[in-house]
């Protein structure tokens, strides 16, 4: 049942780290949203979120109990976190919003998936790349066919994330929080290929650690190999290694009828593209990456977020990124890391 259009969605952010402040603070932007609490295991001066005038709570339990307004819960915390928080909220028959990735392995997107049901509830999976402008432009491109068939698909991912980043005693570079490369860094392009070609089989792959051995307990780079389900061959090239700041994210697509790639350093511009009868448009600015002081992030789209959890809820459209594609992007970094953990046997 959709909620009332006159009626504000109230909000619960869970974890107050870079992404929790962004979510606090395009809920608070949002003419129809109220942030009603945040929450953290940290104090609340530790985190630097004495701005908010909200109750701060340093337990999950907690808040669910003592603030019964809240209608989502956004999860912002360690990925290792997210399904078991999820469900938590989900138990308290709360929708969740929940930052990439869903969870680390499929079993756990699965358990998700199914008290949600249970519920009555709806899991949003963050995935904010898919609102860039190239995204979108490249989305109705294939979608129209405009590309014909589809031969390869190359996406490089290539960022620099040293000691400034992975530093002692957080959670970034941990197997149990953080889980590799690919889900932290990178799934947001895992989804992207999801997104537009579908599912991948026949993967292979080669990894390696060539800057991370003292600071993270998996790989840094990777080459994958895969071919679609729906016709085609792809491969991801991807690394952690680049010396002192992002080089690129690209994707480079070859088809029977033309050939685009988007590159820059955020796949946030068209660098090429010529299709059979096709005029490129003018596309909108994309918004520049979130900057995290000595690195930066994936662009800065969360407010598109908070504006579809609102139109969803209030039946005026429907959820740009579902629970099911949040398991799907999951799903393929752990059967590629399944190549990776043979190779390390």
């Amino acid at each position: 049942m959709s909620l009332p259009m006159e009626q504000k969605v109230r909000f619960a952010v869970v974890g107050c780290g870079h992404i929790g402040k962004r979510h606090a603070e395009m809920i608070q932007r949002h003419p129809e949203c109220e942030l009603l609490a945040l929450c953290d295991t940290r104090s609340q001066d530790e985190v630097g979120m004495e701005g908010f005038d909200v109750p701060y709570f340093t337990d999950m339990d907690t808040m669910l109990s003592e603030v019964p307004g809240i209608e989502v819960v956004n999860i912002c915390t360690p990925n290792g976190l997210h399904a078991p928080q999820s469900i938590k909220a989900l138990e308290a028959r709360k929708h969740v919003v929940c930052e990439k990735p869903m969870a680390l392995t499929k079993a756990s997107c699965e358990a998700v998936l199914y008290k949600a049901l249970q519920a009555h509830r709806t899991v949003f999976a963050v995935m904010q790349n898919r609102y860039s402008p190239p995204s979108q432009w490249i989305k109705g491109v294939l979608d129209q066919g405009l590309l014909g068939d589809i031969y390869m698909v190359q996406v490089n991912c290539y960022w620099n994330r040293d000691a400034r980043y992975y530093k002692p005693g957080t959670w970034k570079g941990t197997a149990d929080l953080d889980g590799g490369t690919l889900f932290t860094q990178f799934s947001h392009f895992v989804d992207i290929l999801y997104w537009l070609f579908g599912d991948i089989t026949e993967i292979q792959g080669r990894f390696a650690d060539f800057a991370h051995k003292d600071l993270t307990a998996f790989e840094d780079s990777g080459i994958v190999s895969f071919r679609f389900r729906n016709g085609g061959i792809g491969v991801i090239n991807y690394s952690t290694a680049v010396w002192d700041r992002n080089l690129e994210s690209s994707m480079t697509i070859i088809g029977s009828k033309g050939s685009v790639k988007i590159g820059g350093q955020y796949m946030d511009k068209v660098e090429h593209c010529h299709i059979e009868g096709y005029t490129m448009p003018e596309l909108a600015p994309t918004n520049a990456a979130n900057d995290y002081g000595a690195y930066k992030g994936s662009a800065n789209n969360h407010g598109y977020i908070i504006d579809n959890v609102v139109d969803t809820l209030k039946g005026r459209t429907t959820l740009t990124t579902n629970a099911l594609e949040g398991l799907k992007v999951v799903e393929i970094i752990e059967r590629i890391y399944e190549k990776r953990n043979e190779q390390l046997v």
